[in-house]
């Protein structure tokens, strides 16, 4: 708080000295995991809208209603007409409603992060306590545990409607473990590509644009590219093809080592061996999206 001093100015001069301090904060210091743990926590909930206008909740909060309702479909004919296994298995209702898992990642990455680059305030993060890593692991963590709670409550609903109808118990459950952990690698790495992407340019609208462009452009080429390898018999390639976008990475990981079914043409999904090769593709890109933040950030720091 400021405290003024003033001084009696010389007679018949109307100058006046303000003596301008500060007092000492002598409150609690909570350190940098506080200050690590209080920007996860609002960014977390800002991906829903929490805490800020209706407006910002509208549209998160209608696409976590879409991404839940065909998955409540789903269970009510599973239940309705006692069938023996739901509809759609778990590792594959992410690949499914990726149209809206990319829409979501578009509008919430850029949200998360150009606004503190469009009024430049995020020098005053770094002032203290916290530092360049603290900032982006937080800013990170957030936006891939709102990815999560998006693609993993349906999951969650399927399962939960599987018990219902009494399907077989260790299958479901299995298969729900299963689900997860695709899910959590596609959250990882769909909010590293999305955050690198809106963190180049302040404008959020760019940011958006952009990020839809590389999601969804980059599975159209490589859906394209591999039904040509397949109706000219070379299915060898298909494989290899799906290295070149994100939702086919993690169809191809989840169909080598989760027992999915591969959904590139003619179900012609990668092998243990070249399984390998899509588990470091992805473990690859996500340190590269985290390592492209750290220096984007030291630099906006400055």
């Amino acid at each position: 708080m400021a405290v003024e001093h003033p001084v009696a100015p010389p007679s018949g001069d109307q100058a006046r000295i303000h003596n301008i301090g500060y007092r000492n904060y002598d409150g609690p210091r909570l350190g940098r995991a506080y200050a690590r743990r209080s920007l996860y926590s609002q960014s977390l909930r800002g991906a829903y809208g929490l805490g800020r206008s209706v407006k910002s909740k509208v549209l998160p909060m209608l696409l976590f209603v879409v991404m839940c309702v065909p998955a409540a479909i789903m269970v009510a004919v599973a239940v309705a007409t006692k069938m023996k296994d739901l509809p759609v298995d778990y590792t594959r209702y992410a690949l499914i409603m990726q149209g809206v898992i990319s829409l979501y990642v578009a509008s919430q990455a850029p949200q998360s992060v150009s606004r503190d680059l469009r009024f430049k305030t995020v020098p005053l993060y770094f002032s203290r306590p916290i530092e360049t890593a603290d900032y982006v692991r937080a800013k990170y963590a957030a936006l891939a545990s709102a990815m999560f709670i998006l693609t993993a409550a349906p999951l969650l609903v399927l399962y939960v409607g599987a018990l219902l109808a009494k399907l077989d118990f260790a299958d479901q459950t299995k298969g729900f473990a299963q689900g997860l952990v695709s899910v959590a690698l596609l959250s990882l790495l769909f909010v590293g590509i999305g955050l690198v992407i809106a963190a180049v340019t302040p404008r959020r609208g760019f940011g958006i644009a952009a990020v839809i462009a590389v999601l969804i452009i980059s599975f159209g080429a490589v859906s394209t590219l591999q039904a040509i390898a397949d109706a000219q018999g070379s299915t060898g390639a298909i494989p290899w093809i799906g290295l070149f976008s994100p939702i086919t990475l993690i169809d191809g990981v989840q169909t080598a080592f989760l027992g999915a079914t591969s959904s590139a043409p003619g179900g012609v999904g990668p092998g243990s061996a070249e399984g390998v090769v899509y588990v470091l593709a992805v473990l690859g890109l996500i340190a590269a999206c985290y390592g492209l933040l750290l220096r984007r950030y030291r630099k906006v720091g400055l």
